[in-house]
């Protein structure tokens, strides 16, 4: 894999950028924040992601090693190709999709072009237990030992479950939660207890 380019910019677009790396032009697809802050004849340095695919090899850019986390985190859900883990970088910071994913927000993640509500739904389930909630300015976690409830809550609600049996299935689960809750584990508990009814 090539974790990153460092080279001068020959040519910067609104979605991609050519960067001439040891004599070699290298066509990197970026965000258009990334390819609109570099400009033709600077020394840049990019952290890029390699998308391998039948008929093409496709590098993506980033400003920083977050941003190309976050690109590869999404893709491993199902119908999230590359085309739109760029996309949610281009409309979301990383901060604000670590919060939108850790808080199950649907309307944050459908402002992206291409996430309908079940996309959104399948992002929020399968990228909790991956991506690190957003962090505090204190370097705590944004998700506290107090304000599981309220995310699950919310998470149920965004599935579908009325406020009344959101709140009744977080007080069935919490018990389970102790001083450290472990907040993807709780809402799949409470998704449990609504099935059963």
């Amino acid at each position: 894999m090539i974790a990153s380019l460092r080279g001068t910019v020959l040519r910067a677009g609104p979605s991609e950028v050519v960067l001439e790396v040891g004599g070699v032009g290298m066509i990197v697809m970026c965000t258009p924040q990334t390819a609109l802050g570099l400009r033709t004849g600077q020394v840049a340095t990019l952290q890029t992601s390699l998308v391998v695919r039948e008929e093409s090899l496709t590098l993506y850019g980033f400003d920083d090693v977050e941003q190309r986390e976050i690109f590869e985190a999404v893709q491993t859900v199902s119908g999230i190709g590359p085309r739109i883990a760029l996309a949610m970088l281009a409309t979301l910071t990383p901060e604000q999709i670590r919060r939108a994913i850790a808080h199950e927000d649907i309307a944050a993640l459908t402002k992206v072009s291409g996430i309908g509500r079940k996309g959104a739904e399948r992002l929020a389930l399968e990228l909790r237990d991956r991506l690190a909630p957003p962090v505090a300015a204190d370097g705590s976690s944004t998700v506290g030992a107090t304000g599981w409830q309220e995310t699950v809550r919310e998470g149920l609600e965004s599935l579908g479950w009325s406020r009344r049996e959101a709140e009744a299935a977080v007080a069935v689960v919490a018990p389970e939660a102790g001083d450290d809750p472990d907040v993807a584990a709780l809402l799949r508990s409470a998704l449990r207890s609504l099935d059963r009814r």
